[in-house]
């Protein structure tokens, strides 16, 4: 006989706002969690985000000029997001690496977004630009001297700290803060491990500002019973972006979603983004076509900082950008490590209840 312990999850607080559902949707560009995905998830109780990178790609002036066509989409979007979650919490992602990140920072707050999420680097003057706004900030870090340099940075500039931290383990899709060698590594990095670090590099500065900074656990993250595993292990609560795609909301081209659902394990692998930061993807005629020739960029939407196109082997925005809207044969498709266990397409209230189902059932 087994006793079933059914474990009730506590609210998510960033400081004065109360998450009932401790999920927060990760940000998925591009295009691939927008207004439609973001507000069901802040439906269900959870913080919904909106991917911010090259969020413009459908504005009839993106190619000519895609500064303005990013902002003004972005500020459609969250507005969109907004009316669709009236009462949710909706949130941004933004690249640190984004070459117009001050301006879509600013335009968010502006439209009076929730929080802001940066990775792919450390937003070093975000307390900067969100003073004077309610908006929360939360840097994604990878290790506990990550979290420490950003928070000494912070409190000795700006004299705050970070509303949130999210920490992102070697599992997730997209952009990876990890090396090569780490990833691929014999001895498995522990997203536990991790979290707790984070932990530990943050005590000081809450001690000092007394206040209680939440720790977010990233990457990998695919049932019930992952989620209980990392609140167990302290962390205030999970993000999982993989599982979100293959909802019915997700923004994404239902061929985009389709990809998930065939993909096998052998066919994750990481890939080396023109930034040079690794990345994990499903292996397709793209990636295989890059192990055999450069492409030649024509037509630079200047969108990441540090991406030089005479030499970048391909355009990472088209390669997401082809992705998104279905043409998957010649689109870069980012994954997390689990993407292969999708199975079927539902609804995020489908989804979402499933999941509290598996957390209450651990």
């Amino acid at each position: 006989m087994y006793e079933v312990i059914k474990m009730k999850l506590s609210p998510l607080w960033i400081g004065d706002l109360k998450i009932s559902l401790p999920i927060i949707q990760g940000g998925m560009g591009i295009g691939v969690s927008g207004a439609k995905l973001a507000s069901a998830v802040a439906n269900e109780g959870g913080v919904g985000v909106i991917s911010g990178v090259a969020i413009g790609y459908r504005e009839p002036d993106f190619e000519k000029n895609s500064h303005k066509a990013n902002l003004r989409a972005l500020i459609n979007e969250i507005k969109t997001a907004r009316k669709l979650s009236p009462k949710g919490i909706i949130g941004v992602n933004f690249l640190v690496a984004m070459s117009n990140y001050n301006e879509m920072v600013k335009a968010s707050l502006a439209e009076g977004i929730d929080l802001i999420i940066s990775g792919a680097g450390l937003p070093t003057n975000l307390p900067d630009l969100v003073k004077g706004f309610k908006t929360k900030i939360a840097p994604i870090v990878s290790s506990g001297k990550a979290a420490r340099i950003i928070s000494m940075l912070w409190d000795k500039k700006y004299n705050v700290v970070a509303d949130l931290v999210i920490v992102e383990g070697p599992e997730a899709g997209g952009h990876l803060g990890f090396s090569e060698e780490e990833l691929g590594g014999k001895e498995k990095i522990s997203l536990i491990d991790r979290v707790k670090d984070v932990m530990e590099a943050l005590k000081p500065f809450e001690e000092k500002h007394n206040k209680k900074i939440p720790v977010i656990a990233a990457g990998g993250i695919y049932d019930g019973l992952d989620i209980a595993k990392y609140i167990k292990a302290g962390a205030s609560g999970v993000q999982m972006a993989t599982r979100f795609v293959t909802t019915e909301e997700c923004d994404a081209d239902i061929r985009y979603k389709e990809a998930y659902l065939s993909s096998k394990e052998e066919d994750i692998l990481i890939v080396k983004s023109p930034l040079g930061m690794p990345g994990r993807a499903i292996n397709n005629g793209f990636i295989k076509k890059l192990a055999s020739a450069n492409e030649k960029i024509k037509g630079c939407y200047m969108c990441l900082k540090g991406c030089n196109p005479l030499v970048a082997p391909y355009c990472i925005s088209k390669a997401l950008i082809n992705a998104v809207r279905g043409n998957i044969e010649e689109g870069l498709i980012f994954v997390g490590s689990n993407a292969y266990k999708t199975d079927k397409i539902v609804s995020v209230n489908e989804l979402i209840s499933k999941l509290k189902h598996e957390i209450e059932e651990v």
